[in-house]
């Protein structure tokens, strides 16, 4: 699919995202192990999470969905089948790496595959702490999907995480919903922390002091109703694109603000963003609110250490950002981005070079300088869904018409983006 983009004079209107997917992907799983029905409203419209929905009616949980609404009728802790095929995560590492730690507690074998995309991503953070546990899976080549659960009684452990992350984390603790007896993760830095919500919020005893998460082994969850967030990972593009275009003003609604997940507005607000979030609330622990965002030139920066990985999934539209900014920006320690759904540090740059955009490429990162023509072009988003939402929202500062192929890989996590930056955009 080619998406034509045309430059806009300015955006404005009131934005609608949908549901986040972090928390969609985390609902669904564990509200499926819930004794009773669940109620998820808002829930992620993205191919991911619905990957998530498939492999959980694969195991032989009732899922039914009516728009956003999506209904599951739990089973409690022992309550999946054995599928009678292979379970198809789909583009989503998340999909993949959270079931494998429920998968490992089950009385049954199983596997669970991806597309040409996943097969290529490493697994071995969680095989790792699974094998602690008791779990056996075989990989490819020892680390690459398609992975082979071998399911069977799985022992607490003391888990000290190598580098932050929440999907390891969440694994981790999903195997714990199995094991009788305490499982703890000790994190080397604060990761976000919906997993950790969601368990509590569905009855799980979980306790969080500092960076250490203790949980009870085989707790009676109960199904209830739940509202996921709207993604602030898709926000970044439109609060990316109401800075880059002039004379833009934007309210987004109802938007995820965990803490956790706050160093996108930390960073923007810290090289000069003129963003105010105008409300927040609390809904099922999870702080929710809306964000205003007006036109203003920003200064740059670096991105580096742990705000690299605060902010990896969004460091493409920043990038994109920064080339328009004032002193440019920066981006170190962010070798992560070499195992995304493409290596996201090559296909920046490569889109870059077609719009005239100077960058330098480093292992680890880019440097992008300030102040920059945004000149039009064909850009590739090479099957990433990040990498099309961020040259489309370049494309709305280019000087003439732009096209993206392959535009169709939003809809990974976000089917509604060509409809709603279409209507957004001023002539």
């Amino acid at each position: 699919m080619r998406q034509t983009i045309r430059p806009s004079g300015s955006l404005s209107g009131v934005v609608a995202l949908p549901g986040d997917k972090s928390i969609s992907h985390r609902f669904a799983m564990i509200a499926s192990l819930a004794e009773g029905t669940s109620k998820l409203l808002n829930y992620s419209t993205g191919a991911d999470c619905h990957s998530t929905l498939k492999c959980v009616e694969d195991l032989g949980i009732e899922v039914s969905e009516e728009g956003t609404t999506v209904t599951i009728e739990g089973r409690g802790l022992s309550g999946w089948l054995k599928p009678d095929h292979a379970l198809d995560a789909g583009n989503s590492g998340s999909t993949i790496r959270m079931l494998a730690g429920l998968l490992a507690g089950q009385p049954f074998d199983s596997e669970i595959f991806g597309d040409e995309s996943l097969t290529k991503r490493p697994m071995g953070r969680v095989m790792i702490p699974l094998a602690q546990m008791g779990a056996a899976i075989e990989a490819r080549e020892g680390k690459f999907p398609p992975l082979k659960i071998h399911g069977g009684v799985l022992r607490p452990i003391d888990y000290t995480l190598p580098v932050a992350s929440a999907q390891v984390k969440t694994c981790v603790l999903f195997g714990g919903l199995f094991a009788d007896g305490e499982t703890i993760v000790r994190e080397p830095m604060m990761s976000r922390d919906h997993t950790e919500i969601a368990l509590r919020e569905f009855g799980a005893d979980i306790q969080v002091r500092q960076r250490v998460i203790t949980m009870q082994g085989r707790p009676k969850l109960a199904g209830r109703e739940m509202v996921v967030p709207a993604d602030l990972s898709s926000a970044a593009f439109f609060l990316v694109a109401g800075l880059l275009v002039p004379g833009s003003h934007l309210v987004i609604q109802d938007v995820g603000l965990n803490p956790t997940r706050s160093a996108l507005l930390d960073f923007l607000l810290s090289i000069g963003a003129n963003i105010r979030v105008l409300k927040i609330e609390s809904v099922n622990g999870e702080p929710i609110g809306d964000i205003e965002v007006r036109y203003a030139p920003v200064r740059g920066g670096v991105i580096e250490k742990d705000l690299t990985a605060a902010l990896i999934d969004e460091i493409p539209v920043l990038a994109v950002l920064g080339a328009a900014s004032e002193d440019g920006l920066v981006i170190r320690d962010a070798q992560e981005l070499r195992i995304k759904e493409t290596d996201r540090i090559a296909t920046v740059a490569d889109n870059f070079k077609r719009m005239g955009i100077e960058i330098e490429v480093t292992p680890d990162g880019m440097k992008i300088p300030g102040k920059q023509k945004f000149k039009a072009a064909e850009f590739d988003s090479f099957g990433d869904h990040r990498i099309a939402m961020a040259f489309a929202v370049a494309a709305l500062r280019g000087d003439g018409e732009s096209v993206v192929e392959n535009a169709e890989a939003a809809s990974v996590s976000f089917p509604e983006f060509w409809k709603i930056l279409g209507s957004l955009a001023q002539s």
